[in-house]
């Protein structure tokens, strides 16, 4: 009697026992070394920290790729900290994107999404537009400080997001940011390739106002990225099962 009785809870046990839940659909993802994002993110964060970094960390003056205003004492001193803070902002905003360490700690999301915003991307931002009047560039300071102010306003618009606690519009938002922050590095990528092939040539004032204004192309390639990734979430939402309970006839 007793085994009988056992057995009839076990049994009922297992019926009202909810299913077993699966894993949604959605969060299925490459490896994230196999991402072509994230493997383009290092190679540009790699090559901008090689490129930019070492020349002004020897404080020198004539190693500067950006010429110095003779009359503003602080001008080197003010690029060197651009640079620094620029380049605390790529790294901080490689290991931003990473998926997996995000998984495994939003602690630390937080603090280097703190570290990109207060010590990479508002420093940096505001100092390039510092640097503009000084600057003995004949053009290109337009698209520069447009570019400025989009850095400090998509950085903002993120952070303010991100403490109201809508997280899909601080994802776009700090895209967005992410995005601009590559932007200079159009500028090197073209000024390594006039140094390296003879016959790719330009002139400077078009060189100056181009890639003064590139970074709008990483915005609108970030653009399309958000929106794909919205519709192939919609496609993959709309294969998982509306239920899993099975109604026997």
């Amino acid at each position: 009697m007793r085994e009988t009785l056992q057995s009839a809870r076990n049994d009922s046990t297992d019926e009202t026992k909810p299913p077993r839940r699966q894993r949604p659909v959605e969060t299925t993802r490459w490896p994230w070394y196999r991402s072509p994002w994230v493997i383009a993110a290092a190679v540009i964060v790699v090559f901008n920290l090689l490129y930019a970094l070492p020349r002004y960390l020897s404080l020198d003056p004539t190693l500067s790729r950006v010429g110095i205003d003779p009359d503003f004492p602080l001008h080197h001193e003010i690029i060197v900290v651009h640079v620094v803070t620029g380049n605390i902002a790529m790294v901080a905003m490689f290991l931003q994107i990473l998926p997996w360490l995000r998984q495994r700690s939003v602690r630390f999301h937080r603090w280097s999404g703190l570290v990109y915003l207060y010590g990479g991307a508002l420093p940096s931002a505001l100092l390039a537009l510092a640097l503009l009047p000084p600057s003995l560039a004949p053009t290109g300071k337009v698209g520069l400080a447009a570019m400025s102010i989009a850095w400090i306003a998509t950085s903002v618009a993120g952070y303010r997001t991100q403490a109201r606690h809508h997280y899909r519009d601080h994802r776009r938002w700090m895209t967005y940011s992410f995005a601009i922050a590559l932007g200079t590095s159009w500028g090197r990528t073209l000024n390594l390739g006039m140094q390296t092939f003879p016959w790719f040539k330009m002139d400077i004032m078009i060189f100056l106002e181009l890639v003064s204004w590139l970074w709008v192309v990483n915005v609108l390639i970030a653009h399309w990225w958000l929106q794909r990734r919205t519709r192939l979430n919609r496609a993959r939402a709309s294969l998982r099962p509306k239920s899993n309970i099975s109604v026997s006839e």
